[in-house]
């Protein structure tokens, strides 16, 4: 009896091991995957270089990763990719497609870029992903008076001059040229805008997606007078006297050149004019 329990015994510890054994088994599978070697910037073009190959769990292998080194090189990057980041399909565009802000710009959407300066562009605060509104200050056609209205509302702001991703440390990035990212309708309207007014770009929390309805306001406004109130004419300042001109002076005629002659007569030497002033002399 105690050989018969203990082969018992014997046969249910090895059923209990055999089970724990084959998950760990399955878990010793790896599978290679790609990584950075190096942080991988928007805008960039991935190279061999910059790229190693490590093995992980067959089980902890991530969605969109890839497993080839040649499936990743001459891909543009649209999203950074850190060190020892995996790479995955959606932080790369397909290749082939540019380089620079060309592969980070969706499909049917433009990039238009509208100089500014340190007011137009918030002091300097418009970064890479931020969203903006755009004002536009003119004044319209058979209109006697200047407007300021919102032209487009919640606007991404793809890229600050050359920078296509915000400044590290979140410091102002000082740069005279914002590309904003908008549809081929907003595009036209934005050139307009920049061509027939003054723009004007307006920080906005980039979790606030409500749009605004604003009348827009005009100059008479600023005085606190209502679009329907006339304005009161001016009246014109009376002319000026003008100085007295005194009466022109007679012309005193101009004494025409004369020729002078020596005269030596004996010891005596004597000058005599001949010519136009001796005929004046003699009108006289």
């Amino acid at each position: 009896m105690s050989i018969v329990l203990a082969l018992v015994v014997s046969a249910v510890f090895y059923q209990i091991s055999m089970r724990g054994a084959r998950p760990r088994a399955k878990e010793t599978q790896l599978r290679d995957l790609v990584m950075a070697a190096q942080p991988l910037p928007v805008g960039t073009t991935v190279r061999r270089e910059e790229l190693k190959i490590t093995k992980i769990p067959f089980d902890l292998f991530p969605r969109g990763g890839f497993s080839k080194v040649e499936e990743v090189i001459d891909r543009p990057v649209v999203s950074n990719v850190l060190l020892d980041e995996p790479v995955l399909e959606g932080r790369l565009a397909a290749r082939g497609s540019g380089l620079g802000l060309a592969p980070i710009i969706p499909s049917g959407m433009r990039a238009v870029s509208v100089r500014v300066n340190d007011v137009v562009g918030v002091a300097g605060f418009v970064l890479p992903g931020m969203r903006v509104d755009v004002l536009v200050t003119g004044r319209p056609p058979d209109f006697n008076g200047t407007i300021t209205s919102t032209a487009l509302q919640n606007i991404i702001v793809l890229s600050a001059g050359q920078i296509l991703q915000p400044e590290s440390r979140g410091q102002a990035i000082n740069t005279p040229v914002v590309t904003l990212l908008v549809t081929p309708e907003q595009a036209e309207i934005l050139t307009l805008a920049g061509n027939e007014g003054r723009i004007q770009l307006v920080l906005r929390n980039g979790s606030d997606q409500a749009s605004s309805k604003t009348p827009g306001r005009d100059t008479r406004q600023l005085y606190g007078l209502r679009p329907g109130d006339a304005a009161q004419p001016v009246k014109a300042a009376a002319p000026r006297p003008k100085p007295a001109v005194a009466a022109p002076l007679p012309k005193t005629p101009e004494r025409p050149a004369s020729d002078e002659v020596v005269v030596i007569r004996g010891n005596q030497r004597t000058v005599e004019v001949v010519g136009p002033q001796k005929s004046l002399e003699g009108a006289k």
